[in-house]
This record gives C-alpha cells, structure tokens and sequence, in this order.
C-alpha cells in the first residue's frame, strides 16, 4: 500500500472510523441509558393508567347523577403555584344550596304506670269548694282509701293518648278524696318533664254541684277525652240507678281541657214523676177493752206526670196501727225491705189520674207522736224512685175529735 498516497490512506481511516462508530452495538452506558429511558416511561404509563382507573368511577357517577361537576383528583406532593400573572381561581358555586336542619327536641313520653304514679309526688288541681279540706299540694297518692282529705288514683284503667298534640304521649287517670259517705271527684291528665318527672298537666273534669260523679273514662286516638258524669253519687241507702249517666268530651285547647261534645247538662230526669198526696184524716172509734180504737184514715193520691206509675207504696201506716184484713185486698205488706220504708203497696196511677185510699186500723192513741204517711213510686221492676216534688209526698195525720 506503499503507493497510496498518504494523504487518501488518513482520509480512509477516519470515514472507516465514524462508519464503525455509528453501526456498532450499543456499550454499557448506553444500554444503562436505554433502560433507564424505558422504566422512566413504564412508570409514566402506570401511573396514568392508575389516574385514569382512579377517576372513571367518578365520572361515571357523576354522568349517572347528571351532576355536571367532576371532582378533582386530590394532588400529591407540593402544590403548584400558578404564575403571578394568572387570576386566581374563582370557587365553584354548588348546585344544591347546603342547609342545615334544626330538630326540636322529642317531647318527654307522658306514659305513666299505676305504679310509677303511686310512687310519685304530684301537686293537683284545687278540688271542689265542698271538699276543701283535701290535700293538693306535694300528694302522694293512695290507692283507694276511706281516709278523709286523702287524695286516692281509682281502680279505673288508666287511658294513654297525645292529648297535646306534641308527638308525645300523655296519662289520663281518675283521682278522689273521701268527704264522708261520698267523694270527691277529678280526672286528671298527667305528663312527665324534661327530666323525666311525673307533672300535672291539667284537670278534665271534676265533681260539683249538680255533676256528682265521674263513673268512667276513654280517650280516642286524635287526643280527646271521653268522660262518664254522672248527676248523683250513689251512697248510704240510695241506689246506683238512680244516677243519670251521660258522655261528655274534652279537649286541650289554649292550655286547658274545654268540653268539646256531648251534653252540657242533666235537666229533668225522664223516669220521674209528680205524685201529690193529701188528706191524712184519722177518725178514731170507742176504745175496747184493751185502750185501742178502731180508725179509719183517709188518702188522696194524684199523679201529675209525666210518667205512669207501676206501683205506689205507703210508708208509716204501721205507725199509726195495726191495718185491718179487710184492706189485704187493695194493699198487701211490701216485702222489698228496700230502704223505702213502704209497709204497704198497692196498684199505680197512669200519669192524671187520681185515687181514694181508706185504711182501717186498729189504734192505740197513747202511742201516737205526731204520725205521717209518705208515698212511694215504685216500677214495674219492683224499684223505688225519686219523686219530682218531694215535699208533697207525705202529710202529717191529724186524728179527728
């Protein structure tokens, strides 16, 4: 190669030279490079797979709402500051305007057991005027007692039922007080507080002139109360059904219970009627052996209405003396021993008509102490009645010269 000229063999050497650089395999360093560049962008694709996976679920929720906002993916890392030239971002408005809810508290549950009212003390509403020695203030109650001014919760089923319209229920229990033979009588409605105390809410309805009973008590599902009035209070001698019963309801209005329906008052009773007796002349005989005298008494009965009378009974005839056999026909001893008095009954008067009654009687005259004869009404049930006008249902007996 001696003839080349070495200006061409340095030119040669120096293209073979580049050419072997450019088409040779890769060194070290360069395949670290390589590596290097591809994990770079293996990682770059993980990480925007893992956003993309991260965010789907949101959009596709956000799509199936219809709710156009998407929210941001939260940021890593140190947050980027935007240039100072750029506005700040403004904050979205949201769709829905945030409220908040304020619940009132729950209404105390007013629901209270015989027992746990037993066990309470209470302050009650003023009893009636005639009954004023009974306790209110700080009462313990007491199951029924005969124990004067002694406040007692009946035996009547307590009732449960929002009375206040509060969403909470409240108790209904029937409460008295002996006064003598008779008592004294309110219903009651009781609550509890917010800590949890037995309260007196207020009086439905208590006994007074005219109104002498409570006999019983509902209540109904819209918060009224039913209570059961009666215008007499059975005791000693008189019987229950004498009472005139009527419903009445109550209602909480205005902070108190007001009468919402039923009747107002009892009126005349129905089952009565005016029966009048007159006379009562006693013409005595001669004396016999034994002192006594034959005499003859003479009545007049009327029945002024409205109600026909099944029966009328006398009482006091045995008295005055000893009837004589002849009158078993139109009176015969009444065997009731009802409380009446009655020794004698006999047929009733329709409503208008009116009778003569002689009694012939066997007479002691130094027994006799001012004598009287009284009529009794009597049904058909062999029950005695009341009379509309009492005080003309007996007559002294004045004996004859």
């Amino acid at each position: 190669m001696s003839d080349v000229d070495p200006r061409l063999r340095e030119r040669f050497a120096a293209y073979r030279a580049e050419t072997i650089s450019q088409i040779a395999g890769p060194g070290p360093d360069q395949a670290r490079r390589t590596l290097r560049r591809r994990r770079q962008a293996k990682a770059v694709t993980v990480a925007v797979t893992a956003i993309v996976l991260a965010v789907a679920p949101i959009v596709a929720n956000a799509a199936l709402r219809n709710d156009g906002s998407v929210p941001t993916p939260a940021q890593t890392g140190e947050p980027t500051t935007p240039p100072p030239s750029a506005p700040a971002p403004t904050p979205s408005t949201p769709l829905t305007p945030s409220t908040t809810t304020t619940t009132s508290p729950a209404a105390p549950d007013g629901r209270i057991s015989r027992a746990q009212l037993l066990a309470a003390r209470v302050d009650l509403p003023a009893w009636p005027s005639y009954a004023r020695n009974c306790a209110t203030s700080d009462v313990r109650l007491r199951p029924p007692t005969h124990t004067m001014g002694v406040p007692a919760l009946e035996d009547l089923d307590l009732n449960y039922t929002d009375l206040d319209s509060d969403g909470a229920t409240e108790t209904v229990a029937l409460l008295s007080c002996p006064i003598g033979e008779a008592s004294a009588k309110q219903l009651v409605a009781f609550d509890r507080d917010g800590h949890g105390r037995i309260v007196t809410m207020a009086r439905v309805i208590g006994t007074a002139e005219g109104l002498d009973d409570i006999t019983d008590a509902a209540v109904t599902e819209d918060g009224k109360v039913r209570a059961q009035v009666a215008d007499l209070q059975p005791c000693c001698s008189m019987p229950s059904y004498w009472a005139q019963n009527q419903w009445r309801t109550y209602r909480w209005h205005d902070g108190r219970f007001t009468q919402s329906d039923g009747p107002r008052s009892f009126g005349t009773d129905p089952r009565l009627t005016d029966l009048v007796l007159t006379g009562g002349d006693l013409v005595l005989g001669p004396a016999g052996t034994d002192g006594k005298r034959p005499g003859i008494l003479s009545l007049s009965l009327s029945n002024t209405g409205p109600v026909d009378v099944a029966h009328v009974g006398f009482a006091g005839i045995d008295q005055i003396g000893a009837m004589s056999k002849a009158d078993s026909s139109i009176c015969v001893p009444w065997r009731g021993g009802d409380e009446s008095g009655a020794t004698c009954r006999t047929a009733g008067l329709r409503a208008g008509e009116r009778r003569a009654y002689t009694f012939h009687l066997l007479v002691d005259p130094t027994a006799l102490n001012r004598p009287s004869v009284r009529v009794v009404h009597f049904d058909d049930q062999d029950r005695r009645w009341q009379d509309l006008t009492r005080t003309n249902n007996f007559v002294e007996v004045r004996v004859a010269p």
